[in-house]
């Protein structure tokens, strides 16, 4: 990334208007194949089967034909997700049956998970019903297209990108100096929160999540630090993809707004990684059904789609279908409480959203079953109560420091800003992420990388 960024935009700079998505296409696939080349050809074969189709689509009279066209490339696009994603922990999960019960196990290697795959399907799928919908146009340059589903800003873990939002940039968009420098300045925002806040938590999530009977205080505290990493993780490389969006000429939508302060479930989900929870609830939730077909049909919908949608998120074990239930009956819950004029002053309600939100994030981090029940016997005071010995020694002062260094950095100036209602001084806008940036990088320098937690997904 730090020799390709300078290069790339050197490039692209350079590039005249009209060739410009020529230019994002082949660094964004010089950048797909720098870290998993093999899976390259498959990338190319998703976007070039859903650019077809849609043209089919728009070409087709029939209205039951454009169904199928539409059909048939929704199955396709699973078909290489189910694959790829869930093949190993079937596998393994029928091998541990089999075991069960003394019987030859099946023979296995297990397959490799191509990066942002999860992110190629969703907006492949989500591109061909537009254009089924005629939300969208059709488009016919293969070169537009591709560079639209293999722009490397957010291929790679998100946001989800439909195409309706950069339509009008793909076929026309002009360099702003303005603009670039915003889009360098969320760069850095970005960057910096990742690098200064949630590698500083990583290590100690990985000591708290691998005990074996953590106390009350130890399970919290972890569930706590992993809480803040995952949103610092993640909301940072949204923030990056962001930025790099505007250097480019394009907006993206937000995919975070202050989700730890959210007043109820259903309103973390509003504010929790946007671009998939509007995803979920237009592609899936509302083919459902939604909740027109009465109380009962609209819980069986709910539930559904965030069971699918955590089973999205993961291929290696089941819990993340877990939490996905976890989050559905939550969201139930919710609904009957609300629909039933029931409310509950703002702290409380707050307060039983955030235990609800940190005990699905401890199924969310587990690695297994057992790991999660582990853990969750922790949180509720089966191991008793009192810190132990080796978080404590682990919550040294110089992370402390270290982490209060990153929220001075990064959190802080960003809400003094935003409390003044605008951007507050122009030239401290401009100097702080410079500042956090330039001290992320010396971080970075001295420590090893820390791969973007999304990664997996």
């Amino acid at each position: 990334m730090t020799l390709f960024l300078p290069i790339f935009f050197a490039f692209y700079l350079i590039t005249p208007q009209r060739f410009r998505n020529h230019t994002l296409l082949v660094g964004s696939w010089l950048f797909y194949a720098w870290w998993t080349p093999k899976f390259l050809l498959l990338i190319i074969a998703l976007t070039i089967l859903a650019w077809g189709a849609a043209i089919l689509i728009d070409k087709t009279g029939d209205e039951r034909s454009k169904t199928r066209i539409m059909a048939i490339t929704i199955v396709l696009n699973l078909a290489s997700l189910v694959w790829y994603k869930y093949t190993n922990m079937v596998v393994q999960s029928l091998n541990s049956l089999l075991t069960g019960h003394d019987l030859p196990l099946i023979p296995w290697e297990n397959v490799m998970l191509p990066i942002g795959l999860s992110f190629t399907v969703l907006h492949a799928i989500s591109y061909v019903v537009d254009v089924r919908r005629k939300t969208v146009p059709a488009q016919y340059s293969i070169i537009s297209f591709s560079a639209y589903m293999a722009m490397f800003g957010h291929l790679i873990a998100g946001p989800i990108v439909r195409y309706k939002v950069i339509d009008k940039e793909l076929r026309e968009r002009v360099f702003s100096s303005a603009e670039f420098a915003a889009g360098v300045r969320r760069f850095m925002i970005g960057f910096s929160m990742k690098v200064l806040i949630a590698d500083t938590l990583s290590p100690f999530v990985a000591l708290t999540f691998g005990l074996h009977n953590p106390s009350f205080v130890d399970a919290w505290t972890g569930c706590a630090a992993y809480t803040l990493q995952l949103y610092f993780d993640f909301a940072g490389y949204s923030a990056m993809a962001i930025g790099l969006g505007l250097m480019l000429g394009f907006r993206f939508e937000e995919n975070f707004n202050n989700p730890y302060l959210a007043v109820s479930i259903q309103d973390f989900w509003r504010r929790w990684h946007m671009t998939l929870s509007s995803w979920l609830r237009d592609y899936l939730y509302i083919a459902l059904g939604g909740n027109r077909n009465g109380a009962a049909r609209t819980y069986v919908n709910l539930m559904l789609t965030m069971a699918i949608g955590g089973l999205w998120h993961g291929g290696d074990n089941w819990n993340f279908l877990i939490w996905g239930i976890i989050q559905g009956s939550a969201l139930c819950c919710d609904r009957a409480f609300t629909m039933r004029g029931y409310s509950m002053p703002n702290f409380a309600s707050r307060t039983l959203t955030m235990i609800v939100v940190m005990l699905a994030w401890t199924v969310f981090r587990t690695d297994g079953f057992l790991s999660a029940m582990g853990m969750l016997a922790g949180q509720f005071g089966v191991n008793g109560f009192a810190m132990g010995d080796t978080v404590a020694l682990a919550l040294r002062p110089s992370i402390l420091l270290a982490f209060a260094i990153g929220v001075l950095c990064v959190v802080y100036p960003a809400t003094r800003i935003a409390a003044r209602g605008g951007l507050g001084s122009v030239t401290w806008s401009a100097i702080w992420p410079i500042i956090t940036f330039v001290y992320g990088v010396v971080v970075l320098a001295g420590q090893k990388a820390i791969p973007f937690l999304y990664f997996q997904f």
